[in-house]
């Protein structure tokens, strides 16, 4: 009788060690994910002030008559196109994060063509609310860059977590998947050419 007694307490106690193992597992895995998710509403944060920012300097810009129409449109464009790319937490997979990515490089872009243009006009890069503005998105790009890097960090943290044995068979289990990461643009590994 005493047998069967000491079987059931270890059987008991591997129950126990088990459950709290899978338990434990999982609530790690949520807090991760909720990391990863808080990480990219942060990202999403920075590039909605940069996007709120573009109308005050388009109007700004716009105050030069002999302005660029065409580049003014161009940075418009890139706006709507990149706030119109939303991408659902849950389902941040590479493709997702590519498509956001491309959205917002157009707008970059768009915005480097006009900080290019500016030059041609001394009295717009006079001007107290132009040097503002752009002071601030200079301030919002780097914001960008830190939450982005953020981001890696979290989802790297995440996916190295539910991937280690034996939490990748829970992570199977309960649908934890791997999230993508911003990763550098092509062509990005190359110098820019500086002719004189």
């Amino acid at each position: 009788m005493k047998k069967t007694w000491i079987i059931l307490a270890v059987i008991a106690v591997l129950i126990f060690m088990v459950y709290s193992s899978i338990t434990g597992s999982y609530n790690n895995m949520v807090s991760m994910r909720e990391d990863v998710t808080k990480a990219w509403a942060e990202v999403g944060n920075q590039y909605q002030r940069r996007s709120d920012l573009i109308p005050n300097l388009v109007n700004t810009v716009k105050g030069y008559a002999d302005f660029e129409q065409e580049t003014l449109t161009q940075v418009i464009e890139a706006r709507a196109k990149a706030t119109s790319v939303n991408i659902n937490p849950d389902k941040l997979d590479a493709q997702s994060i590519q498509n956001f990515q491309n959205a917002q490089s157009g707008l970059s872009s768009a915005l480097s063509k006009l900080m290019v243009v500016v030059e041609k006009y001394p009295e717009l890069k006079a001007n107290l609310g132009f040097l503002d503005l752009q002071a601030q998105l200079e301030g919002t790009e780097n914001r960008i860059t830190v939450a982005r890097m953020k981001f890696n960090e979290s989802a790297q943290t995440y996916n190295t977590f539910i991937q280690k044995f034996p939490k990748n068979l829970f992570a199977g289990m309960f649908g934890f998947e791997k999230k993508a990461y911003f990763e550098a643009e092509a062509g990005a590994e190359k110098a820019p050419e500086v002719q004189f």
